[in-house]
């Protein structure tokens, strides 16, 4: 008799990592500014200086929380704006002519490099990994040494595979060699503390749908001192940072969803991390000859909201995603932002993972509960099964 799944909830979301619900805290935060608050915020009238007072809050409840001034934080549509200021930024205003990242970074970072590179601005070079994606910092202290007036942007945890890497070490790296460190923190932001006078970074990035906050708005520390063009021009808005109208809503929204998750940190850590491990467990005893890409599986060495789950080749590979979406299990095929597209993952492939292998990156957030893991297993479980029979 084939096993039936448990009773199927209305839907299972296994897919924070692309995005995150947003938290009702943060929606009350947010309706003012929507109903209520409507002038420009650069307005001189008090209906503007009313918005103006909210953005400026937001900022230094931001700059708070990962103990920065105020005047160190710009708001951004998003963590790759955010991400593109500091690659163009700093390549174009400080005169640097090499630049240094990992073939494992997001797009929003080997991108922006990839094209710098192809107008001939930047020589650019990659940090040498090994199988499981752990960086080779000594080789990274190699270039540096070569060439020490560098751009270096190495992410602080992958967002498909979920290794964190030492941004600590990293910073003190790239500090004896006088080369400007940015790190792409966009998975961790509201999920770890960041304490900026103890990191030796330049740039940090977050994006507030990551953390239960709103889309289409994010930020970026800039270290005091540094001073980088623009990339969009226009206005005076952001200290002359970033010209357009601000998002008063959503930075608002921002601040608020910020200070909800470094309030909530270890109950929030503790929770998630007990049902990524009920994950690992369960799927080891449901699923055969699982595996789990690069560091995912160890608590230790990778984000505790993400784990990366390798499948055995099977007719239903290409469909899997699909069939689990059919079970009312949403999750992806790694990076959501490709998870779309027919390209393969450029992470997995850098790793050089088993391309019949199917992956499913199933992503954690507060919101998910031991009952909804049980039910993806089972789905996932079930489907192979019927492969098999």
């Amino acid at each position: 008799m084939t096993p039936t799944l448990s009773p199927a909830p209305a839907f299972v979301y296994f897919d924070n990592a692309a995005t995150t619900p947003l938290d009702p805290e943060v929606l009350d935060a947010m309706l003012p500014f929507l109903s209520q608050h409507y002038g420009n915020p650069s307005s001189l009238h008090g209906a503007g200086r009313q918005v103006r007072a909210a953005i400026e809050n937001a900022r230094k409840t931001v700059a708070h929380l990962i103990n920065a001034a105020p005047a160190e934080i710009s708001f951004t549509s998003c963590g790759t704006e955010a991400d593109n200021y500091a690659a163009f930024g700093s390549v174009r205003s400080l005169g640097l002519k090499h630049a240094i990242t990992s073939p494992l970074e997001h797009h929003a970072v080997l991108h922006p490099l990839q094209a710098l590179e192809k107008s001939g601005e930047v020589e650019l070079h990659y940090v040498r990994h090994d199988a499981q994606g752990r960086l080779d910092l000594g080789h990274l202290e190699e270039m540096l040494a070569a060439q020490p007036r560098t751009f270096v942007s190495l992410m602080h945890a992958n967002n498909e595979i979920g290794n964190l890497n030492d941004i600590e070490a990293i910073g003190e790296i790239c500090a004896r060699y006088d080369a400007v460190f940015h790190t792409d923190t966009v998975q961790t932001m509201g999920h770890y503390r960041h304490n900026v006078q103890q990191l030796k970074n330049h740039f940090l990035v977050g994006s507030a749908h990551k953390f239960h906050g709103p889309k289409g708005v994010g930020f970026l520390y800039t270290r005091s001192g540094l001073q980088v063009n623009p990339l969009i021009h226009g206005g005076s808005q952001e200290r002359n940072v970033r010209a357009g109208t601000e998002n008063v809503y959503g930075i608002v929204g921002l601040a608020k969803a910020l200070e909800i998750a470094v309030r909530d940190l270890p109950q929030h850590q503790a929770h998630v991390q007990a049902l990524k491990t009920r994950f690992v467990e369960k799927l080891r005893a449901e699923v055969e000859d699982v595996q789990f890409n690069g560091l995912s599986e160890h608590a230790d060495h990778s984000l505790y909201t993400v784990l990366s789950v390798s499948l055995p080749p099977s007719a239903i590979s290409e469909m899997l995603l699909f069939n689990l979406d059919i079970s009312k299990v949403a999750a992806s095929g790694g990076s959501a932002c490709t998870s779309g597209a027919q390209a393969g993952s450029h992470v997995l492939d850098a790793l050089g993972c088993d391309p019949d292998r199917a992956t499913v990156r199933f992503s954690m957030s507060k919101m998910n509960t031991a009952a909804e893991v049980d039910y993806a297993v089972e789905a996932l479980a079930k489907l192979y099964r019927q492969v098999v029979a």
